[in-house]
């Protein structure tokens, strides 16, 4: 007895559908966390009317922060000893030119003595170019 039914034809196209659902519930979850995932300490910093360095040269500068409570945090958000600074500016500038850019981001009501222990340090590791950074402020003439 013959079947009157047909074979059945293979589908060979892919159902993306359920695949673009998870991946735009991915995109919004990834756009919801990136913000909440950037390192480091909140600084309030002092504002000065300045204008923007411009680099005299390509190398990245060295960044120490300073908070209200005299804690050090490098770059990347961790803490450092008071101690440590000038091992650490002295191990970044090895083999590099000591002409390279360190700077002092400090909380507005930071004491003068913690700018003052960073700065020391980093003359002795042999930093020659030390800044302060600080908020632009935006000047209305009047």
């Amino acid at each position: 007895m013959r079947s009157s039914r047909r074979p059945r034809k293979s589908m060979a196209e892919m159902n993306v559908v359920p695949y673009i659902d998870v991946m735009l519930v991915l995109l919004v979850i990834f756009m919801v966390t990136a913000p909440m995932m950037q390192a480091g300490i909140e600084i309030d910093m002092p504002e000065a009317p300045t204008q923007p360095l411009t680099a005299d040269n390509q190398q990245e500068p060295l960044i120490i922060s300073v908070d209200q409570t005299g804690k050090y945090f490098l770059a990347d958000g961790s803490e450092i000893a008071v101690s440590r600074i000038a091992d650490y500016v002295q191990e970044q500038m090895s083999g590099q030119s000591t002409q390279r850019p360190f700077y002092v981001k400090a909380d507005s009501g930071v004491e003068y003595r913690y700018l003052m222990d960073v700065i020391a340090a980093a003359q002795q590791a042999g930093a020659q170019k030390i800044g302060l950074m600080a908020d632009p402020r935006v000047i209305v003439e009047q």
